[in-house]
């Protein structure tokens, strides 16, 4: 699964990995957790190309009727999105990217879990594949809400976990979020492990277990003599 992530660049470097015009400036994130409002890019509306959506994390479908049902629902398997009742609505009609710096993911030992930290090789911020929704409460008011796609884990994320997120090259961003494509399933060769060359992994302070703590050392590795512990 992933269940935090970071998201720390310019809002210019946002705005050219992402096509926003004018993406707003965000606040350094470097612990997002469930329940917290997460940057979202989705098409706009009446084919205007993209625009930026902070999104509830934890997809509440429009037809619920207990909103509590988002809580449970912060990733989506792939395999199985496109036809499940709470998703599939939404991977039809409602497919966003959200931009990250990084994820992190928690590997079981024998003395409970050691959280991971995994980024791009090359520092560059990328984009969980995502689907999002909108639901009205009986006293009308409106929560947009959103989860993150995961897939079978690659070569970096297997030693630690049998999940990972699905992350989207930038050449098919125009595609994940075209809502005009006649079959979803066609997006289905997207929803692949990312290639592991392009991705490192290393372990990092069980500090990052607790929501309320946001900072860079949430990101910073531990200690370790040579590259024990360092997954590449």
């Amino acid at each position: 699964m992933c269940g935090r992530f970071t998201l720390f660049e310019a809002d210019k470097v946002l705005s050219r990995e992402f096509g926003v015009s004018g993406f707003p400036p965000l606040s350094t994130r470097y612990n997002i957790a469930p329940s917290q409002p997460v940057a979202a890019v989705r098409a706009a509306p009446a084919g205007a190309g993209r625009e930026l959506a902070f999104l509830r994390w934890g997809l509440i479908p429009s037809w619920s009727k207990d909103p509590a049902i988002g809580g449970r629902l912060i990733n989506a398997r792939a395999e199985t999105a496109r036809e499940k009742p709470s998703f599939r609505n939404a991977f039809r009609r409602r497919r966003c990217l959200i931009p990250a710096s990084g994820f992190y993911e928690w590997q079981r030992r024998e003395r409970g879990k050691r959280p991971y930290y995994v980024r791009m090789r090359d520092g560059r911020p990328f984009a969980f594949a995502g689907l999002w929704d909108r639901w009205k409460s009986p006293d009308e008011d409106v929560v947009e809400t959103c989860a993150i796609l995961t897939t079978a884990p690659n070569a970096v994320l297997a030693p630690i976990h049998d999940r990972m997120p699905v992350i989207l090259p930038p050449a098919e961003y125009a595609r994940w979020l075209d809502p005009t494509l006649p079959d979803a399933d066609s997006l289905a060769p997207l929803l692949v492990p990312f290639p592991p060359e392009e991705m490192l992994a290393y372990p990092v302070s069980t500090r990052v277990n607790a929501p309320a703590v946001d900072d860079e050392k949430c990101i910073a590795p531990l200690p370790s003599p040579g590259k024990a512990g360092c997954v590449d």
